[in-house]
């Protein structure tokens, strides 16, 4: 797994053993941020289920402003930090050790680009997405990039979000939402 282009191209990220984390092909990678370019500039970027830190480190390489990184696990947050320190984008990413909920609940914006590739197994995408579309965090226009594998589906509508159509890759779903709340309208 490596960084594909911008200020850390071509760096090699440092990735766990084991089956912990799922990190995203550098094929989907590449498609989900052609999609995103330019609402990359100077972003605030948060990733929630960060893992790795790719996702987060990808936008910065690429022009966001700066990134924080959320994970649980005290194991994938050393190795965010380490990942950080790998491409020279420390200085542009603070990594927090808390489930997702918890920071949410506390969390300060606003964040240009969220993104959510939280375990498949589990509903905690469900329940980001309604989290944040009830929170004031994702900044106006601000984007939710979303992964998820071919199969699950998102059924419910999140207020203020607008959902764009689904890009298939192989096995994995991406889909992002837009913020759309009323303060977009006045």
């Amino acid at each position: 797994m490596r960084v594909i282009t911008g200020t850390a191209k071509g760096v090699t990220l440092k990735t766990p053993e084991g089956m912990q984390t799922r990190p995203t092909s550098d094929r989907v990678k590449e498609a989900l941020f052609s999609a995103i370019q330019f609402d990359l500039p100077n972003a605030r970027v948060l990733d929630l289920f960060a893992g790795t830190g790719q996702l987060g480190i990808e936008a910065i390489s690429r022009g966001a402003q700066c990134g924080t990184f959320i994970d649980v696990r005290r194991e994938a947050c050393q190795l965010i930090q380490e990942n950080l320190r790998r491409t020279n984008l420390a200085g542009k990413g603070s990594v927090v050790q808390s489930d997702y909920l918890a920071y949410l609940k506390k969390a300060k914006g606003p964040f240009d680009i969220i993104f959510l590739d939280p375990p498949y197994a589990e509903v905690f995408l469900e329940t980001a997405l309604k989290l944040i579309s009830e929170i004031d965090i994702l900044a106006n226009s601000g984007i939710i990039v979303t992964e998820r594998p071919v199969g699950k589906e998102l059924l419910c509508d999140f207020p203020s979000l607008e959902r764009s159509r689904d890009y298939k890759y192989g096995n994995t779903l991406i889909t992002i939402f837009r913020n759309v709340s009323s303060k977009d309208l006045e």
